[in-house]
């Protein structure tokens, strides 16, 4: 079996908390992440302001924020596949902050 491994080559930010994304295999996705920015690692990325310094990483191909906050290239590249179960492990993520 063979997975091809994707590779982001543009980012910008299209609104609070979505990625305007590019692939090198030509697909562009929007990609809003707003509801999945919960927890000690994600949840920082609330702030428009880190959000905003979102760049790319040219040893793995895919999103970095200065606070150490990144995504797997192959999520984000299948991402309506991805969605609920990010948003179903952000909500125990804001639990466990709050507990």
């Amino acid at each position: 079996m063979n997975h091809r491994i994707a590779s982001i080559i543009s980012v910008k930010v299209a609104a609070p908390g979505t990625l305007a994304l590019q692939f090198d295999d030509g697909l562009e996705r929007i990609v809003n992440l707003s509801g999945m920015l919960q927890g000690g690692l994600y949840g920082p990325l609330r702030d428009p302001v880190l959000f905003s310094q979102v760049r790319l990483d040219p040893d793995f191909d895919t999103v970095v924020w200065p606070n150490g906050a990144d995504f797997d290239p192959a999520i984000l590249h299948d991402w309506p596949d991805h969605e609920a179960a990010f948003m179903s492990a952000a909500k125990e993520w804001a639990a466990a902050v709050t507990a």
